[in-house]
């Protein structure tokens, strides 16, 4: 029995000394943020105030429109960059467009290289391809996706682009 009292006896001390060591802490906590804290406690607004001042960045940025606050010598205001309007020709065109089917027949597609599948449709005349080619077709041959499924380029861009290819089939 005495060895049980004895363990009992460790046992309670070993939890008194962590609760007081507990309470110890709980009390060492209250007080740093009384002493931390205690400062705001006259009004919110200086609080957030405060928050906000630690928080500013380091730099601003200023966009077109907005109005400069203080001028420094770190600010600068650049201008709305002009869009460049810039038109490709048939080559271009052909080379990053077309070429896409035009290239490899896909599709059922005529290629350059093959001049007999082009006379039927050069036959219909230069304007019939120019409409075929910014409209769309669908042949018995294949599908023409309206300018070639490249929405972006202009009517004049998709036309210099059938005269170019037209112009390489005649040389």
């Amino acid at each position: 029995m005495k060895r049980d009292q004895k363990f009992f006896d460790m046992y309670s001390l070993v939890i008194g000394i962590l609760a007081v060591f507990s309470v110890g802490i709980f009390v060492l906590a209250m007080k740093m943020s009384d002493l931390t804290q205690g400062i705001y406690t006259t009004s919110a607004d200086e609080y957030q105030g405060e928050i906000r001042s630690r928080m500013q960045p380091f730099g601003e940025v200023y966009l077109p429109g907005d109005d400069l606050v203080a001028e420094s010598t770190g600010t600068f205001q650049s201008g709305v960059p002009e869009p460049v309007a810039t038109t490709l020709t048939g080559p271009q065109v052909y080379n990053e467009a077309c070429i896409a089917c035009h290239g490899g027949g896909i599709g059922g597609a005529p290629t350059l290289a093959d001049a007999a599948n082009w006379e039927p449709r050069i036959a219909q005349g230069l304007e019939t391809l120019q409409r075929h080619a910014i409209e769309g077709y669908t042949g018995s041959a294949g599908y023409m996706p309206p300018k070639g499924g490249r929405l972006d380029l202009s009517d004049e861009e998709i036309d210099a682009s059938v005269e170019y290819m037209v112009n390489q089939l005649q040389n």
